[in-house]
């Protein structure tokens, strides 16, 4: 089984083999809402991923403020995808299970390091987008993709369904 790492809501990691190994594959969550879509590598795409997201979520009767912070999630994981790897494309994934929603941004290369949350310096200019996932999330981590190549960094956000 791939080492997945589990992020808690501070600038720590903790190590977790069961959160996302579940990864929303099978079982109830098989049969619940989801989406998946890819685009080129390049900065011009976070608008996109994040235009794409806010319609399907809207599509599926996700309350506004997960949307918003769906849109804030996937922005920051798309962010770092382009910036701080060797991919030609990044891929998302959304899944709908229960009260939270399921964010995966796929990268195809390795950076340098594991994505961290990392407590910056009030004059830094960047560096507090995973803290952000972290507040916005119930949890998030990252864990290798299926080809062993690249890496998935996920989060679950919390939700409510409109009703229709």
């Amino acid at each position: 089984m791939p080492q997945t790492i589990d992020i808690a809501h501070s600038c720590g990691v903790l190590p977790s083999h069961d959160a996302p190994s579940l990864a929303f594959r099978g079982g109830s969550f098989a049969a619940r809402l989801q989406d998946a879509f890819h685009f080129p590598a390049l900065n011009t795409s976070v608008a996109e991923a994040r235009q794409r997201v806010l319609a399907r979520l809207r599509e599926w009767g996700i309350d506004e403020v997960a949307c918003d912070d769906a849109q804030l999630v996937v922005s920051e994981l798309v962010t770092n995808a382009v910036r701080h790897t060797d991919s030609d494309k990044v891929s998302c994934q959304l899944r709908v299970g229960g009260a939270a929603l399921r964010i995966e941004v796929a990268d195809q290369g390795h950076a340098p390091t594991q994505p961290v949350a990392r407590c910056s310096g009030t004059d830094e200019e960047s560096g507090r987008g995973l803290l952000l996932v972290g507040a916005l999330s119930q949890a998030w981590g990252v864990r290798p993709d299926d080809t062993g190549r690249g890496r998935v960094v996920w989060a679950d956000v919390p939700h409510r369904r409109l009703a229709r």
